[in-house]
């Protein structure tokens, strides 16, 4: 098995964790901001012991990789914040769709990163997710909180879509495990001025739930998402990634009751059909 086919597969299995990210928007009495800081602050400590354990480094090559550090770690701040936010102003299958905009974003910025030209193929995937997820708006208006949701989904897929174009191509020398310490410490630094008092004395089963999102949910798989990058281009991840609301809308109905409507569940079905499909075509270049 080469590298690209071993990345495809860690970037499926973090996908499936990182599904789950969903439900603690719901289960978790927190403001999306607390969220944020309690899931940075866990997965920074799991990250850098992880590091260490494996005799990796910390130490960064140069300045220029510090300031790109910040800037990532800001991207994720914001994004990891809205992204949360997102699923309490709607729902989890409402936001988790809307957040699976930023494939269409990549694929749209991708050649000015990386140089290289759009194919039919790509506007078709571009096309059958940007039908999905204009099937989620029940009316054009903010006041509507599930278009609100979908609004603010899809500032957070912005951000996701810059931030791992820019690692792909100024961060991706680092393990994924390296990067992502520095992430989340400046997540949780960007953070830490605007936490409540509501994070100090939550209960122990919101402290299970903050470790279990911590370090399974965010720990592992940003550090195989990281790791893949190496070896796949930007835009093949952010379509294989479309799965991740079939694991997130699935959990929320079973844990949570959560029923999606008809609309809603059809739009995912094209987002979920483009990352299908991203994932076969890759699977046959690198045959």
């Amino acid at each position: 098995m080469n590298d690209v086919a071993k990345s495809l597969w860690s970037v499926h299995i973090a996908v499936a964790l990182l599904g789950a990210t969903a439900l603690f928007s719901k289960i978790i009495p927190l403001s999306a901001t607390d969220i944020t800081f309690a899931r940075s602050l866990i997965a920074m400590v799991f990250l850098v012991v992880l590091v260490k354990a494996t005799g990796g480094k910390l130490r960064l090559n140069s300045w220029k990789d510090y300031r790109m550090a910040v800037i990532l770690g800001v991207l994720m701040a914001v994004h990891w914040v809205t992204y949360f936010a997102a699923m309490q102003y709607s729902s989890v299958s409402v936001g988790m769709i809307a957040l699976f905009t930023f494939p269409i974003i990549v694929v749209l910025l991708e050649p000015i990163f990386e140089g290289i030209k759009l194919v039919w193929q790509d506007i078709l995937s571009v096309v059958t997710v940007f039908v999905g997820i204009f099937m989620l708006i029940p009316e054009v208006s903010l006041e509507n909180d599930v278009t609100l949701g979908v609004v603010v989904g899809v500032i957070s897929a912005f951000l996701y879509a810059v931030r791992n174009l820019l690692h792909r191509k100024h961060f991706s020398h680092y393990s994924g495990a390296t990067a992502m310490s520095y992430q989340t410490l400046i997540i949780m630094l960007c953070l830490i001025f605007f936490v409540s008092d509501e994070v100090q004395t939550a209960s122990t089963e919101t402290y299970v739930y903050l470790l279990i999102l911590g370090t399974f949910c965010t720990a592992m798989p940003h550090s195989m998402v990281a790791s893949s990058l190496r070896h796949l281009r930007a835009k093949t991840f952010a379509l294989i990634a479309c799965a991740q609301p079939l694991y997130g809308v699935g959990l929320a109905v079973l844990i949570i009751d959560e029923e999606p409507r008809w609309q809603t569940l059809l739009g995912g079905v094209l987002v979920i059909s483009a990352a299908v499909y991203e994932t076969v075509n890759t699977h046959k270049q690198t045959k």
